[in-house]
């Protein structure tokens, strides 16, 4: 769920601050290694 909200956000464009939250996320177990991955790389190729 959370995974899937993070990147409606980034399809949105809104990106401010994400890529924080994003390790959060990974670094409390949040969401797993291959979403944070997915995740990151999508941030990136948006930005």
């Amino acid at each position: 769920m959370l995974y899937r909200t993070i990147k409606r956000l980034i399809e949105k464009g809104q990106t401010d601050g994400l890529r924080e939250k994003i390790d959060v996320f990974y670094a409390v177990g949040s969401i797993s290694e291959s979403e944070y991955k997915e995740l990151i790389e999508i941030l990136e190729n948006n930005e």
